[in-house]
């Protein structure tokens, strides 16, 4: 059974930081992109980061560009999200995703970490 994990979500003032973990388990996704996406109170989810399956190329949202980084650990695997400079527009909840490829969205999903940045 796939498992994605997410972790380090929490509560933070405008400009703060917070690292974002996503565990995978029952699959190791060495060939495959993994992805975060967020969803926030009556909107829908978008993709934030992409990470190609080898961690040489990533894809940002226009908003988060030079703000957020993307990596990822295909050992564990693991793939992460370093988010510096909070907006209060950052907050919403933050999903792993894996198993696509080229930019295709997977199918495995985690179960969310809610960020919230306050003014």
């Amino acid at each position: 059974q796939v498992q994605l994990v997410e972790s380090g979500g929490g509560m933070v003032q405008a400009g703060g930081s917070l690292r974002l973990s996503c565990v995978a388990s029952g699959r190791t996704f060495t060939t495959d992109d993994m992805s975060w996406y967020r969803q926030a109170p009556g909107k829908e989810r978008e993709s934030v980061a992409r990470i190609n399956w080898s961690g040489a190329s990533a894809d940002y949202k226009d908003s988060v560009k030079g703000r957020f980084t993307i990596s990822r650990d295909r050992a564990k695997p693991t793939v992460f999200l370093q988010m510096n400079n909070l907006k209060p527009e950052d907050t919403a909840t933050y999903y792993c995703n894996a198993g696509g490829r080229g930019g295709v969205q997977g199918i495995y999903w985690g179960q969310g970490t809610q960020v919230t940045v306050s003014p």
